[in-house]
């Protein structure tokens, strides 16, 4: 009977596995997308960002080309903290349908917009970009190795240089891009899904003949004659008055990479921003000095352990010596225990908050295809962590014979959010007075301190602890001795 229902059970399993239908789903923000050919790529601009400083600005804060309407992308609270401001741009691609020598629009400095260039030319600002999630990137040889390419996270908005016998220096920009969309093809059908997005920027004085309309064609870059920009030869200057071209060429290249495999290269690619050497010395350093401080303890430990096992009489065990002189004082609340407890509960805050988003990390559900989302997600456990922490400091501060327990969870509440929060503050001020993107808005703002206020309602919670642990009613006394009478070294014999 058991066999006869082991085999209905495994018929069973047979046919469910390969009869009935299942559901699957994608994390939001990293589902493919299937592209025909022709289909329309929409490219998007993000924000100008620097190694040389930290603040971010918007692509349209310099005088590039704009759409008729410039749109903003829905951004999460992560990527609003992180600066990034996501819109529409005037390049658009028809996927696997090359173009050559697109002119998008004609420029002509004045003053004002011939600095806004050469400053952002001097702080080496980079121009960010996104077609279907991926963000762009510039494609970089090293020297002496073949086939060894690193990546860049965009392009540079341009460069400075001199002219052969000049020794005056010069700002160029980089007014013509060559995009090369990397895309993998479904062999059992004629869609694609991309794989890489690529840019090779130039720096190119564009001529034409006649007088400037929307027919005009250009000498240096022609698609009826097939003449492409391959060098920059001929820089484009920055100057007041000075005429500038922006143009792009478009070139589709198959690539055996899958589309759940694209985002290697970028994981691999060198960040400039990163410091390993620092990273690993601060490492080390830190490593050392705990090795240090735990071979001392353990060296005084093992010696009072050793003490005691070599007592032969009643007398000896009963005196305290080294560390039994503390033992009656080890649970008497501290100097300041309510500053200590505060301590504590941001502590377990902190710790909450970071082992929840590493087992997130490592099931793969902050995924570098969803920006903002690793710090969205660090926000929301710091608020739901606001719980644990009032807990814990309330807990230690009733193990410490304390009454007023909802004043402790006030103060975690507030102390620690509070002098973040006020910095925070005078540092967005200063740098909304910079005009940069990287200023969070008042709305975000006045969201996050809902979250705040929600934190505080949780760390209310708090539970009565039954103290067992017991202290001396003396406090013990700490002797000290006065330098002038510790013994002073003999020199008898000494010659």
């Amino acid at each position: 009977m058991a066999g006869q229902r082991f085999h209905v059970a495994w018929i069973f399993s047979l046919f469910a596995f390969f009869f009935l239908g299942a559901h699957c789903f994608y994390l939001p923000g990293v589902a493919p997308e299937d592209f025909q050919k022709g289909h329309p790529l929409l490219v998007k601009v993000n924000k100008l960002t620097s190694t040389k400083t930290q603040l971010p600005y918007s692509y349209y804060s310099l005088p590039y080309c704009q759409p008729e309407h410039i749109l903003d992308s829905a951004e999460n609270l992560g990527e609003v903290l992180r600066g990034d401001r996501i819109e529409n741009s005037p390049y658009v691609f028809k996927m696997r349908e090359p173009q050559m020598c697109n002119v998008v629009c004609r420029k002509i400095l004045d003053k004002k917009t011939a600095k806004a260039f050469k400053e952002k030319i001097n702080d080496e600002y980079r121009v960010n970009m996104i077609l279907d999630n991926l963000p762009l990137v510039v494609p970089i040889r090293r020297p002496g190795q073949e086939n060894a390419v690193v990546y860049q996270h965009g392009f540079h908005v341009g460069l400075r240089g001199q002219y052969a016998g000049s020794k005056e220096e010069k700002h160029f920009i980089h007014n013509h891009l060559t995009f090369t969309v990397k895309y993998h093809k479904d062999p059992l059908a004629d869609s694609a899904r991309i794989v890489g997005f690529e840019v090779k920027p130039f720096s190119v004085k564009h001529e034409y003949e006649g007088e400037w309309n929307e027919k005009t064609r250009l000498t240096t870059c022609d698609p009826h004659a097939k003449r492409a920009v391959t060098s920059s030869e001929s820089p484009q200057e920055v100057d007041e008055k000075k005429e500038i071209i922006f143009t792009y060429d478009v070139e589709f290249q198959e690539s055996d990479i899958k589309w759940a495999s694209r985002w290697d290269s970028y994981l691999l690619m060198a960040d400039d921003q990163i410091h390993w050497f620092s990273i690993v010395n601060s490492l080390m350093i830190v490593l050392f000095l705990s090795g240090m401080v735990a071979m001392i303890m353990l060296r005084t430990l093992y010696r009072d352990i050793s003490k005691y096992n070599q007592l032969e009489t009643q007398e000896e065990a009963q005196e305290e010596t080294g560390w039994k002189l503390v033992h009656g004082d080890v649970f008497r609340p501290p100097t300041n225990s309510d500053l200590l407890c505060v301590y504590v509960g941001t502590g377990v805050q902190f710790f909450g908050m970071i082992l929840v988003t590493m087992i997130f990390a490592l099931l793969g559900f902050l995924s570098p295809s969803n920006r903002g989302g690793l710090m969205t997600a660090m926000l929301l456990l710091w608020v739901f962590m606001g719980l644990f922490a009032g807990y814990s400091s309330a807990r230690l501060y009733k193990m410490f014979k304390g009454t007023e327990w909802k004043k402790i969870t006030l103060k975690t509440a507030f102390m620690f959010p509070a002098t973040v929060f006020a910095i925070f503050f005078v540092l967005n001020a200063l740098i909304w007075g910079q005009k940069s993107s990287g200023a969070v808005p008042f709305g975000t703002m006045f969201a996050l301190r809902i979250l705040t206020e929600i934190k505080n309602f949780k760390k209310r919670q708090a539970a009565k602890l039954r103290r067992n642990s017991s202290t001396e009613s003396i406090d013990a006394q700490i002797q000290f001795q006065e330098f002038l009478t510790l013994p002073q070294p003999s020199w008898e014999g000494a010659t």
